[in-house]
């Protein structure tokens, strides 16, 4: 069977939070039933789904294609004095579709991404056309959506300013900048596509067709709907509630976008030929530690030696120079056992980094746990002072932390107090910029999702739908407590709820919903922070 003469490339998942309701493994399956040789990540504003998106592509022989859909500023990114706002009221920043077309491309939408939420955050996070200009390598641009410079210029009746931004995107990506056309039976779409139409033939650009995905199927619409509300705080009833104008925003097939375009078949096939010109491979085997300086003339390994073996004397109270007494053969066999299974799986400066934070932490009064988990079984890490536990005392196993049978990074979590916690992060951020600026270039923190469990999906699409807190509360307590259910196994568990669910058509359609968005994520976007 041939490929389909389409590719999504605008498309948002899950990651676009209470926004995409579009989930990963879903996503592949319809696209392979599609016969689309690949499909486009492009989430709102941030690249927080790229590496689970990027191997969920390659287990279902997709190709991936990374990009995101960004904020734009129609000014600097530094400016935060008024929010851009439409007439509706609703924001109006920008919206600008990037993809990466390799590893260069990659890293610049990275870099373009973290400095929205670093310099640029005010609401949204935020670039500008100096960093697009500064950062456009590897990177294929569209005209965008709606919302974006190009679109808004032609709907407000700039038509001279939308023609300018044309040609200085097609500037700033040459040969890579491509006029996107939608349709979503929305009249200002319409006046947009045809100047659209109009710039591709004067300025020989090509034109691509998009849908703007943010639901897998045509019927998950409603439960889209109640994920808006979800997001917004709102419900169904509530006529000034936040809706897409238009409709169809969901994985269309190829035969229902040459429907769409069959004026403009070129649209639709060009989509092929960025996913053609996209070929980024993500190197997801190999570490990328930070360089720990240690003095001229000696290795990470010498030192690590050298540490350990010194914090092994303190731990057990021997004088630098005196020889491990008799009784004490167990902790020299086990230390040069862990100092070898260490260095062959190339860890050594992973060691001394997690050290250096901890004792700067102390040296400086911040509150600091020892390092909890499977790495108390480490010797090594209890003569360093990363554990407080002797592991040989405790009859803990070493290879429970560390085992070269299966390699994987060392994980050691430690707890530090709020009140100087900041401290110890500027503190790493500055040690691994290498004297530059504070600015975490080579640190990053890390943000964990929320999800819609079982329970929280009932209520959450409750309020959704504007239904009863009562009943609403009394149909999620019939969930059975156990860890990790999902709805399909709360109804196959509840005889009472699977009875409610047959025989109450409410109920039915508030689990119905609930399940086509359970395990959706849900958390937020990250505050940003300085270092």
């Amino acid at each position: 069977m041939g490929h389909a003469p389409f590719v999504h490339l605008h498309l948002h998942t899950q990651y676009s939070l209470l926004d995409g309701a579009i989930k990963h493994g879903p996503l592949f399956e319809r696209v392979r039933n599609l016969a689309m040789p690949a499909v486009g990540m492009t989430d709102h504003g941030n690249l927080f789904g790229a590496v689970e998106f990027y191997e969920a592509a390659v287990a279902a022989r997709v190709k991936p294609i990374i990009g995101c859909e960004v904020y734009l500023a129609s000014g600097s990114r530094f400016e935060k004095e008024k929010r851009e706002r439409d007439e509706s009221g609703f924001d109006a920043i920008n919206h600008l579709l990037l993809l990466a077309m390799d590893e260069t491309g990659y890293r610049n939408l990275m870099y373009l991404v973290s400095k929205a939420y670093l310099e640029g955050f005010y609401y949204k996070p935020r670039i500008d056309l100096d960093l697009l200009r500064e950062r456009s390598a590897g990177l294929i641009a569209t005209s965008g959506c709606l919302s974006s410079m190009i679109s808004r210029a032609i709907t407000s009746g700039q038509r001279d300013r939308a023609w300018e931004l044309t040609e200085e995107f097609a500037e700033i990506f040459p040969d890579r900048f491509y006029l996107e056309m939608q349709r979503h039976g929305i009249d200002l779409q319409d006046k947009v596509n045809a100047e659209i139409v109009k710039m591709a033939a004067d300025l020989k650009l090509p034109l691509l067709a998009t849908n703007d995905a943010h639901y897998l199927e045509a019927h998950d619409h409603g439960p889209h709907e109640a994920l808006l509300c979800i997001g917004t705080g709102t419900n169904l009833e509530d006529p000034k509630r936040f809706r897409f104008d238009g409709q169809g925003f969901y994985v269309k097939g190829a035969d229902e976008m040459m429907e769409l375009f069959r004026d403009h078949p070129e649209a639709v096939t060009n989509t092929l030929e960025v996913a053609e010109r996209c070929n980024l491979e993500l190197d997801l085997g190999s570490y990328h530690l930070p360089e720990f300086q240690v003095p001229k003339g000696k290795t990470r390994e010498q030192v690590l030696e050298e540490q350990s073996w010194a914090g092994l004397r303190r731990r057990l109270r021997l004088a630098p120079d005196e020889p491990f007494p008799q009784g004490r053969e167990e902790y020299v066999g086990r230390m040069e056992h862990e100092l070898q299974v260490i260095q062959k799986m190339g860890f050594p400066g992973y060691f001394l980094i997690v050290a250096d934070f901890i004792d700067y932490a102390r040296r400086h009064d911040v509150p600091v746990g020892p390092g909890r988990g499977s790495s108390a079984g480490s010797l090594v890490a209890y003569a360093l002072g990363i554990t407080g536990i002797d592991p040989i005392e405790y009859d803990i196993i070493f290879e429970r932390f560390l085992n070269p049978e299966r390699i994987s990074m060392p994980d050691i979590d430690v707890d530090f107090c709020m009140r100087g916690r900041d401290q110890v992060i500027k503190y790493v951020a500055r040690k691994y910029n290498q004297g530059e600026s504070d600015d975490g270039k080579h640190v990053a923190q890390i943000i964990t999702f929320g999800k819609l469990q079982a329970r929280a999906a009932i209520r959450d699409c409750g309020r959704a739908l504007a239904m009863p807190y009562g009943d609403v509360d009394r149909i999620a307590k019939l969930v059975p407590e156990t860890l990790g259910i999902t709805l399909e196994g709360a109804l196959e568990q509840s005889p009472e709820l699977r009875a409610r669910f047959e025989a109450d058509g409410q109920v039915r359609r508030l689990i119905e919903t609930a399940m086509r968005l359970e395990g959706s994520r849900a958390t937020p976007p990250p505050t940003p922070r300085a270092w």
